[in-house]
């Protein structure tokens, strides 16, 4: 029986990683904690800017600490040729995270993530 670490795993993989224009995806809570498949094309592409992304992802998900709570869904922010993209899990700290190419196209992106976010809650909400 796959748990639920191994369920939203799936979803990143098959739903989103598949994707041509996502580069890497997870999903993550401050420090990096979470579930963050890793690929060939994640370590070609967003290797050399990972640690700038990675301090400035850090501020950015004390925001979401401060207002998941308030009702915060998205946050949108470019960095370089690179743009990440969180849905915020519901009243959470949480959430489902994507680095793309700056100039993807965002409405698409945008409802794969909707559609992937709304099944990593059904999972983490299952018994």
């Amino acid at each position: 029986m796959e748990g639920k670490k191994e369920k939203v795993m799936k979803v990143l993989e098959e739903d989103l990683q598949r994707l041509g224009d996502i580069h890497a995806c997870g999903v993550l809570k401050k420090g990096f904690e979470g579930i963050f498949p890793t690929s060939e094309e994640f370590t070609k592409e967003i290797m050399p800017i990972w640690d700038t992304m990675k301090y400035t992802m850090d501020d950015l998900f004390e925001i979401i600490e401060h207002y998941s709570e308030e009702g915060l869904d998205k946050i949108y922010f470019e960095l370089g040729n690179y743009e990440v993209m969180f849905f915020i899990l519901p009243c959470s700290d949480t959430a489902l995270v994507a680095i793309v190419p700056a100039l993807a196209n965002r409405g698409l992106l945008e409802v794969e993530m909707e559609n992937a976010r709304r099944r990593i809650v059904e999972i983490i909400e299952s018994e």
